[in-house]
């Protein structure tokens, strides 16, 4: 049976670059915490379901795949998962074999012709973008897409101010900026910057319009909230952001996760 990392791989991951990091942890990635939890997957499945059908879609920083099962159980035409880290797309290709494209890219330059998709998703990316590159992240994806088409990805509760999850994310992240401040490469992965209020303002700048669907199958809080929703954005204005996104020449680094 495949074991999860040890201390000591995770501790050179965590002392490489992003890219770097990821092509050393592909092997085992799928054996650790940071791979998206079958449950939400399937809720994820069951809430896209009934928006469909969907023609091509995208999954942005696809990893080893995660996101692309998501798409392929929906029945999509044309599918493609696009990340930065060779060792993740080696992964994906081998959990799913013929049918999906395979793409390396930076998902802040995404190497698509505009109206492409008519669906992208995203899973547990965000916290390997700083607050400063999202609006270009978003416009970039909504570039990709066809009027109407939805860019969709899943996202937790907040943990409640003092809960001892609050305080864990408080020193992971802590943690992580010491680490960028004395350390290179840098290893960007921050929890408590990808704040709803934020990421809807964002994504409306971009030309979405942005509803939230309650994955309820995923359990509530004690105060009834959900404990994961589904944040759905529909592609309407074409921003100049995302005109002057989609003209732009592709760049060569990447960015991306699972």
């Amino acid at each position: 049976m495949t074991r999860g990392p040890t201390v000591r791989e995770l501790t050179a991951q965590a002392l490489s670059s992003v890219e770097h990091g990821y092509d050393l942890l592909a092997p085992k990635f799928d054996h650790t915490s940071f791979r998206t939890p079958d449950p939400v997957l399937d809720a994820m499945t069951d809430a896209l379901r009934s928006l469909g059908p969907f023609d091509a879609a995208l999954d942005v920083c696809c990893g080893t795949g995660a996101g692309v099962g998501v798409l392929r159980r929906l029945a999509v035409d044309r599918v493609v998962g696009v990340d930065f880290s060779a060792g993740m797309l080696a992964r994906a290709r081998a959990a799913h074999p013929g049918g999906p494209r395979w793409v390396r890219a930076d998902a802040r330059a995404l190497p698509f012709a505009p109206a492409t998709f008519d669906l992208a998703i995203s899973l547990g990316a965000f916290g390997h973008f700083l607050p400063h590159e999202r609006p270009a992240l978003f416009a970039g994806i909504r570039a990709t897409l066809r009027p109407g088409g939805r860019f969709a990805f899943p996202m937790a509760a907040p943990p409640r101010v003092g809960s001892p999850p609050y305080w864990a994310l408080w020193g992971f992240d802590a943690a992580m900026r010491l680490r960028n401040a004395v350390w290179r490469p840098r290893f960007v992965m921050y929890y408590r910057t990808f704040r709803l209020p934020d990421v809807r303002r964002e994504l409306a700048a971009a030309g979405f319009t942005v509803r939230i669907l309650p994955l309820t199958a995923l359990g509530r809080r004690d105060d009834g909230t959900v404990r994961c929703a589904l944040l759905v954005a529909e592609a309407t204005a074409v921003t100049a952001a995302a005109t002057a996104h989609a003209a732009a020449p592709p760049r060569r680094r990447a960015s991306g996760r699972r």
